[in-house]
This record gives structure tokens, sequence and C-alpha cells, in this order.
């Protein structure tokens, strides 16, 4: 992608006219500091072929001079790019590929929340799956890999934005992409209705704090009671906000005024009008403050699907990792299931909604998997095992696993590189991958889900 290109005065069509870096350097950045490197090379124009995506979602274009990276273009596609080093700028597309469609959101490329809302559907879907077989293939494991199961349903029912001062009033919204910068939003259209003025609603929330900081965090979960939220705010001045009567009155007010189910304030909860409650299986779970929960509703029901099909009619069941339980409550009725996780919290709340629907045979133990993995023989009695660990994986888990006789293991990943590798300490001790199956609750983003099932 090395040749100067003249693009008269076309430009790319639609939002990408907003895809700029709207920074402006300070009077200290325009002039050569001593001892100090002097001001960057000027910005080079340049046309080439986007070979394929890579694994964020961004066009990769290669020539003799290595890699240019574009986001928002697709496989196929010549473009013009404003280039700073291996980094690009869509300009103009000059031959866009039929899998192109317009964006659905007007804040698409100033908001870093999407990478892909300009690519079919169908597309994305068959990248995504891409995605895990290559993963797979870097670990030379064969599998079959299932098409990727849509499970945004009726969208996201968690949010974090972020709320910073612009001017005299307070915005919310995501960062920019590959920028610290806000991109303030009024509404996103992947977020569920309940979620619609999220925004607005989190700037409201961080006003009676204005003195305390300038940049805010808002996190809302919809919950089937109402809207669950969560503020916390950087600098030293935020210890003392929690203590403020005028800010607790005003933020209690604000809860009132806006109907919330819970408002918490750094590790205080300042208004719990009602229980913050989740219908989870057949069970409702009481969330305890920040709970961790899958992003849609029908991707948790899709997962936990998946789970209980997979171990069948196993009778104990060990669930690592368990959260708030989506899997074991599921499974109560039928088999003991152990559940297991470092959050106490998270735990106290499945072991109050399993007995709440009658479920005796369950067992839950606060333990840290990642220092303290069961090993073959606390695995032992187990007929199935579920794990679903974080982002970066299970790694002495799954090679604990590897050495084990359990019959059956599910793997629940958000991380196809860290499901890879740890698929990878089941197989070496010889279990058999049968089937592995992507789940797309993330739209318009490059985040996948899986569920991969082993056998001996």
């Amino acid at each position: 992608m090395g040749s100067v290109a003249k693009t008269g005065n076309a430009a790319y069509p639609g939002p990408m006219e907003r895809w700029t870096d709207r920074r402006r350097p300070s009077k200290r950045s325009r002039k050569p500091q001593p001892g100090k490197p002097g001001p960057r090379p000027a910005l080079k124009r340049a046309t080439g072929k986007i070979e394929r995506l890579g694994r964020h979602g961004v066009g990769i274009a290669e020539d003799e001079g290595g890699r240019i990276y574009v986001p928002y273009t697709l496989p196929g596609e010549d473009v013009v790019a404003q280039t700073d080093g291996e980094r690009g700028k869509p300009l103009q597309i000059l031959t866009p590929s039929s899998e192109r469609i317009e964006p659905f959101c007007r804040h698409f490329t100033m908001c870093g929340g999407c990478a892909l809302q300009h690519a079919n559907p169908e597309f994305v879907a068959a990248w995504k799956r891409q995605i895990v077989v290559k993963a797979l293939e870097n670990r030379r494991l064969p599998a079959d890999v299932a098409p990727v199961i849509d499970a945004h349903g009726a969208g996201r029912r968690r949010v974090a934005l972020h709320v910073r001062r612009d001017g005299g009033r307070l915005a919310a919204g995501f960062m920019r992409p590959r920028s610290h910068g806000l991109a303030a939003i009024e509404t996103c259209p992947i977020l569920v209705p309940a979620l619609c003025g999220a925004p607005d609603l989190a700037a409201a929330l961080a006003q009676p704090l204005k003195p305390f900081g300038s940049a805010f965090e808002v996190a809302m979960t919809a919950t089937d009671t109402g809207l669950d939220v969560a503020i916390t705010g950087r600098g030293r001045k935020m210890a003392y906000a929690a203590d403020d009567l005028d800010v607790r009155l005003a933020l209690v007010d604000l809860a009132m005024h806006h109907d919330l189910a819970r408002l918490v304030l750094g590790d205080e909860v300042l208004a719990a009008r009602r229980p913050a409650v989740l219908a989870m299986g057949p069970a409702g779970v009481e969330l305890p403050p920040a709970a961790f929960v899958q992003a849609t509703s029908l991707g948790e029901e899709t997962i936990a699907g998946l789970v209980v099909g997979a171990v069948g009619r196993a009778r104990r069941i060990a669930d690592l990792f368990a959260g708030l339980g989506p899997f074991a409550l599921r499974l109560g009725r039928q088999a003991a299931v152990h559940a297991i996780d470092s959050d106490s919290a998270a735990l106290k709340a499945l072991a109050v909604a399993a007995g709440a629907i009658g479920i005796r045979s369950g067992t839950t133990e606060r333990r840290d998997l990642f220092r303290r993995p069961l090993l073959a023989e606390d695995l032992a009695p187990y007929d199935a095992v579920i794990f679903d660990p974080p982002r970066a994986g299970a790694r002495a888990q799954a090679e604990a696993l590897g050495a084990s006789g359990v019959p059956v293991v599910v793997a629940v990943s958000c991380e196809p590189a860290t499901f890879a590798r740890d698929a990878a300490s089941l197989v070496a001790g010889g279990y058999t991958l049968d089937v592995v199956t992507p789940v797309d609750q993330f739209k318009s983003s490059s985040h996948i889900e899986i569920v991969g099932i082993f056998s001996r």
C-alpha cells in the first residue's frame, strides 16, 4: 500500500467523514524541545487493497513496505487512506465490497464501541466463525466448528458509560477509537430499550459529583425490577464524595426521580428501592452490586442451553467459575451441582436463589481456581465439569482437567485464543473436542462467545 493517490475532492461516503483525530497539539508540542525529538513526519496518502480483516475487525493491506491497518474497511476493497506508520485512516473507498452496508448508528466511527456496523451480518458471522477456526488451527486442534448462533436478541442489558466534563457541562458516552477522548452520544441502538436513555441518565447522576472530580464511570444493568446503577470516579476528592450529605441526598433524589432499582456510589449502596433481580433459568437471582452477567438475555439462554444439553444425564456436576449460577440453577433439579467461584457475594446470591426454588442438593465453595485449581483427585467424583473462566482463560485448571477422568467437560469462553490454549491441554490429556459452537451476543463488535464440548 505504498503508492501515492490522486484523489481530487472525493471522500469516503457517509459517517467516515467524521473519523478524525480531534485532539489539537499543545503549544509545547509545536516546536522541538531541547533533548527531545522534533515533530512527527508528515502523514502520507496511499492507495491499496484490503486483503483481510484482523482479529479486531480492522482491514489489513500488505505490500513490500509491510502492513497497513485501516479500520472500517472490508476484504477486496481498494481504498485511499491517510497513513501514519502502520496505521491508516480511510479517506475513500474506490471499490466497495458487496458485503458493505449502511451503518445503523449515526455515531459509528466516532464512537469506539462498534467496529463492524459497515459489514453485512452474514459476512460478520462467517468471519467470527473463522476466528475460532483459526485459533484452533494455531493449536493444531481439528474440531467441528458449528455456524455462529446470533444471540443479540433485544440488545445488551448492561453498559458502562464514561462521563467527562465538556466545558461547563457533563457529557456521557464511549471512548473514541484509539483515543482517550470522549465521544458523547444520546443513545446506543445495540442496548435494550430500558437503556435507551442511559447517556443522559449517566450525566445527570454524575452532576452532584462535579465538585469531587471530572471523570466518572457509570455502569448500568437492566434488571427485571429496574435499572441497577453503580458510579465510580477518579481522583483523591472522590473519597470524600460519599461522606457529603448534600451529594448523598441529591443522588437519592435522582434515584427516586428516575425510578432506579438500586444506586451504588463506590462501594456503598445509597439507594436500594427494590431488589435488583434477574431471571436465570427457573430462578430469580438478586444481583450483588457490580455483579457480572452475560451481555444479553438471549446470549445467556443460548449458552446455558448448549451447556445443559452437553452434560446430558450427569448426576454429579462441578460448575467452575460459577458466578451467579446460570448453569447451576438450570441443572440443580436434575443433578447435584457443586458451584465454585472466588466471588463470595455471587455464590451467596446463587445459594439464596437455589433455595427459593427448592434446590437442596446444590453446594457452593469459595475458591480461587487460578491459585488452587481442582486436581485430578478432586475431580474424580464428578460425571461432568463445566468451566467458564474470564477472558484470560484457566491454564492451570485446564491442565488439571486434562489429567482427570471426568467423562464430559464443557468449556465456555469469550476469547478464542485462550479457549484454544485450554482446549489443547484437555486434548493432550486424552479428551476429544467433539464440537465447538460460537455464540454472538456482541453485535457489530469483534467479540465472540464459545462453547466447546469434550469427552473421553
